[in-house]
C-alpha cells in the first residue's frame, strides 16, 4: 500500500474547504474532493492538480446513505484506506433580516435540515468512513464547527459572537458534543478527533463578509488533520488555542 497519506474534505469544492485540501495537498496528502456538484467539484480538481495537488473527486452528498456509501467504495477502490477525514460540509439555513434566526418565529423544517446536514451528516460520514480510517496508521478526524457553538460565549453578555442564529449556532453546539462523544469511544485508539473553528471568513457562505481569508481559516483545519501521535484528541480549537465549550 501506497505511503502517501491520503485525506478526505467533505464540501472541498471552494471556500474553506478548498482551501484545506489546498493546505494538505502542499504537504504530500492525495486528496479526495467531496462535493455534491459534479461540474464545481471537477473544476476544483483540475485547479488542486494544476497547482501540484494529487487529487481527485468523490461525489458525496453527505445527507445521502447511498451517495456516502458510493463515495466509500469509490476511496476503497482509488487508495485502500483513509487518513485523513475533514467533516467540513455545512450549511446554516435559511435566515431573516440581518441574518437572524429568531428562535420565536423559527421554522422547524430549517432546523431538520440543518441538523441533517452539519449533525447527522458528519455521523453518517464518519461511521461510514471508519473501516477505511481504522487501516491507517495515524489516522485524524476533523469535525469543522464554529465559536458561535462555544455556550460558554453565547452566554457571556459581553463578548459580541454575532447575530441570533437559532438553528445555525445549537447545530454546532451538537457537533461538538458528538465529537466530544467520539473521542470518548476512541479512548485508547490511535483515531484522534477534534473540533475546529475556522473564524469569520469572507466566502459565499457569509456573503463573503469576514476579515479572514479562506487560506486563514483553513489553518486550524489542517493542524489538527496533522497531529502527531499522542496530540490532543476531543477538544475545540480556533488559531489562538482551545475555545470553552
Amino acid at each position: 500500500m501506497s505511503e502517501t497519506k491520503i485525506a478526505l474534505v467533505t464540501g472541498a469544492n471552494k471556500g474553506i474547504g478548498y482551501e484545506i485540501a489546498t493546505g494538505l495537498g502542499a504537504l504530500g496528502y492525495r486528496v479526495g474532493v467531496g462535493a455534491r456538484d459534479e461540474a464545481r467539484r471537477e473544476s476544483a480538481v483540475e485547479k488542486l492538480r494544476a497547482a501540484g495537488v494529487d487529487a481527485f473527486g468523490v461525489a458525496l452528498d453527505v445527507t445521502g446513505d447511498q451517495s456516502v456509501t458510493d463515495a466509500v467504495e469509490l476511496i476503497e477502490r482509488q487508495a485502500g484506506r483513509l487518513d485523513v477525514l475533514v467533516n467540513n460540509a455545512g450549511i446554516s439555513g435559511e435566515t431573516g433580516p440581518g441574518w437572524v434566526q429568531d428562535p420565536t418565529t423559527l421554522d422547524l423544517d430549517v432546523v431538520r435540515t440543518v441538523v441533517e446536514t452539519n449533525v447527522i451528516g458528519v455521523i453518517r460520514v464518519t461511521n461510514a468512513m471508519l473501516p477505511l480510517l481504522r487501516r491507517s496508521t495515524s489516522p485524524r478526524i476533523v469535525n469543522v464547527s464554529s465559536a458561535v457553538a462555544s455556550l460558554s460565549r453565547q452566554a457571556d453578555p459581553d463578548i459580541e459572537i454575532g447575530p441570533v442564529m437559532a438553528a445555525y449556532s445549537p447545530s454546532k453546539s451538537f457537533l461538538n458534543a458528538v465529537t466530544v462523544q467520539y473521542a470518548r469511544q476512541f479512548a485508547g485508539t490511535n483515531i484522534l478527533i477534534n473540533a475546529a473553528c475556522p473564524g469569520l471568513v469572507a466566502t459565499d457562505f457569509t456573503g463573503f463578509h469576514g476579515p479572514r481569508t479562506p487560506e486563514q481559516g483553513a489553518a486550524t483545519p489542517i493542524r489538527l488533520a496533522t497531529l502527531p501521535d499522542g496530540g490532543p484528541t476531543g477538544s475545540f480549537f480556533e488559531d489562538d488555542g482551545v475555545i470553552p465549550w
